[in-house]
């Protein structure tokens, strides 16, 4: 089974929690130029490395559903029907009952998103590697091999 058609490790109302949680954690930009973390799709990111670190699944769905059990608290049905203040709010909760779910969350949210063609497009870099099509190196003075070439063997042939 390839990556793309595994099934994923969340339940549909632990996605939608986690998709308005990536939010949170990295919101649009005011001037809309900076895609939010969720509407970016980087659930998908993070179910690609849940699966590649599973020790960090229980982590991350206890966090989801107790972010919507807290929701229920407040008279809604699901995290992502709260205001983004109650959210906040309920995030704030979870990282101190939950120590393991933000900070694991919130870093490979990050690594994800500032990865992400569209994000490194809006920064104005550019969106390839840097070689062989990126910065030129100037020649350098290979003369300054000479003292590890005159060396002897420091090694055993195998």
């Amino acid at each position: 089974m390839s990556e793309g058609t595994q099934q994923s490790p969340f339940s549909a109302d632990q996605r939608r929690a986690l998709v308005c949680v990536l939010d949170r954690i990295i919101p649009p930009s005011a001037d809309a130029k900076m895609p939010g973390a969720g509407e970016l799709g980087l659930a998908d990111h993070i179910e690609q490395v849940l699966r590649k670190t599973p020790d960090l699944l229980s982590t991350i769905t206890d966090g989801l559903e107790a972010a919507d059990e807290r929701a229920a608290g407040s008279g809604e049905k699901a995290f992502e029907r709260l205001p983004d203040s109650e959210r906040s709010r309920v995030l704030a909760e979870l990282s101190t009952t939950h120590p393991g779910f933000l900070p694991s969350l919130i870093f490979h949210t990050y690594v994800g998103y500032y990865q992400h063609p569209t994000v490194v497009a809006a920064l104005g870099m550019e969106t390839h590697p840097p070689y062989p099509t990126g910065f030129p190196m100037e020649p350098g003075d290979l003369t300054l091999l000479d003292g590890v070439k005159q060396r002897t063997q420091m090694y055993r042939d195998a």
